[in-house]
Order: structure tokens, then sequence, then C-alpha cells
């Protein structure tokens, strides 16, 4: 939050544009000279230890990169706008709970075939936020907001935890759902996903409940 407002012969030091990124690696380095000075391990105990729990998680240690370029691969293609177009043909006009109902639980499915609820949120959006792809291109501003007047930030923040719900149900959320299961030498690999299914499915239709109840309040 200081440095970048700091400039040099007129440049700014840091981006602002990039200012978590910055601070978060900031944080562990602070975090790494603080456990050094503490725990006082062998110089090299940091690299050994990263590239032993890399070695453990693997090929899931990009899975969230490639992820994420595939939502927007998925928003450049026109994904969103197939979606969009199936869903508002089959969907009836002024029909909230339908919508609805098709926003949370495409979310959660595109989801669950992406592993990413980041990447899911765009093409359900209709706008190509890098980071969230699929989704809101498709039903979320074109029927909920714009046909039935609904609220824009009601439907992003319940839509996102929608897609989450997908996260908790698939193996493609590696970082998740995998990684643990592999870390924990436990028995069933699926057993993460098994353990998480029925909160999912719960929490899912909770979401629907509340957006169909508070987004179109105002």
């Amino acid at each position: 939050l200081v440095l970048r407002r700091v400039e040099i012969h007129g440049s700014p030091l840091l981006d602002p544009g990039q200012a978590t990124l910055i601070s978060l690696a900031l944080g562990v380095v602070l975090a790494l000279a603080t456990s050094v000075a503490w725990l006082r391990p062998p110089l090299l105990a940091p690299l050994q230890e990263g590239r032993r729990l890399l070695d453990t998680v693997g090929w899931a240690a990009i899975l969230p990169q490639m992820l994420a370029a595939l939502g927007v691969v998925f928003a450049a293609a026109g994904v969103g706008d197939v979606v969009g177009g199936l869903a508002g043909s089959a969907l009836p006009l002024g029909g909230r709970l339908a919508a609805v109902a098709a926003y949370t639980v495409g979310m959660a499915v595109f989801t669950v075939v992406m592993g990413n609820a980041f990447a899911a949120f765009p093409v359900v959006m209709g706008n190509a936020f890098a980071a969230f792809p699929v989704m809101t291109a498709a039903v979320g501003l074109p029927l909920i907001v714009r046909r039935l007047g609904g609220d824009p930030a009601v439907m992003s923040a319940i839509g996102m935890l929608s897609g989450f719900c997908g996260t908790l149900m698939t193996p493609m959320a590696a970082n998740f759902n995998i990684v643990p299961a592999a870390l924990l030498e436990l028995p069933d690999r699926d057993g993460v996903i098994k353990a998480q299914l029925p909160t999912a499915l719960l929490l899912l239709v909770g979401n629907t409940l509340l957006m169909y109840l508070l987004a179109f309040r105002r």
C-alpha cells in the first residue's frame, strides 16, 4: 500500500495493478525470514522443503494456472454466448427462479468441469474478466440483471459461492481435493470429495434460494 505510491524518475516502483501479488510475495519473504531467524534451520532447508513439497504435489501445482487460461479461452471462443442463447430460449419469460437456478447450477457444473469457479464466472456473466471466464456472460447479466432486473452485486457474490460448491465436488480442483488426500496418504483418493459432497449440495440449494430472495429486492 505504501510502496505502490513510490516513484523513481516519474515511473512507479511497483505496478499498481499487481499490488496484491507483490504483497503476497513480500509476505512470503517476510514469513520465510521470520521462520529462519526463529527456528535456525540449515541454510538450504527452505529450498529442499520446497522441492519436496513440489515433488509430492506434482502436476497439480500448475493446474490453477492452466484452468485460468482455459477460462480465458472459453470466454474468447464465445462459450458464454452459446450457453446464453440456449438458456434464453429455454427459460420462460419472467421466470426468476428458473433463471436463478440455471445460473447457480450452471456455475457449479462449469466449475466441476473446469475445476475453478473463477474460470466459470465470466461465461455466466458476459464480460472477459481474465479471472472469471464462463457463466456470468451467458445467464447472469443477460437474464438475471437485464431481463429480470436483478441486483448485479448480489448475483455476483452468491454466484461465486455457487461456483465454489462445484469446487467441493470435482477432482479437477486438485489443489483442494486431490493434493490433500495425497499429502495425508488417505486410502481413498476421492475421500475428500465424498466427504464434501453433501455439504456442497446443501450449500448450492441454499445459494439458489438466497439469490432468488435477495437479488430482486431493489
